[in-house]
């Protein structure tokens, strides 16, 4: 079985700092672009930042400069170094990963489970 795992996640004060993690275990060949997302409550879930196998970043606006995502392909781990966070920062904050199962082709989305980053004023 495929997952995602996270972990890191938890109550800061504004301008203070997390660093999330998220492990794929399970029975991988290769694991493709992964990004992490968020959702607040009454908002829509959206993209934080993705990077690519070979190390091609993007981050949305309203994080370049605060966050930093980065990976290491030997152990199928995204993470996601934040700080100078904001209370608008606060959310539901979910992995995404492109994997490839080993003994298949084809490349699936997983999801993690989701892990609370708040953030007080």
């Amino acid at each position: 079985q495929v997952q995602l795992v996270e972990s890191g996640g938890g109550l800061v004060q504004a301008g203070g700092s997390l660093r999330l993690s998220c492990a794929a275990s399970g029975s991988i060949f290769r694991a493709g672009a992964m990004g992490w997302y968020r959702q607040a409550p009454g908002n829509e879930r959206e993209l934080v930042a993705s990077i690519t196998r070979d190390g091609r970043s993007n981050y949305a606006d309203s994080v370049k400069g605060r966050f930093t995502i980065s990976r290491d392909n030997a152990k199928n781990t995204v993470y996601l170094q934040m700080n100078g966070l904001k209370p608008e920062d606060t959310a539901v904050y979910y992995c995404n990963a492109n994997l490839v199962r080993s003994g298949s082709s084809f490349a699936r989305e997983y999801w993690g489970q989701g892990t609370q980053v708040t953030v007080s004023s």
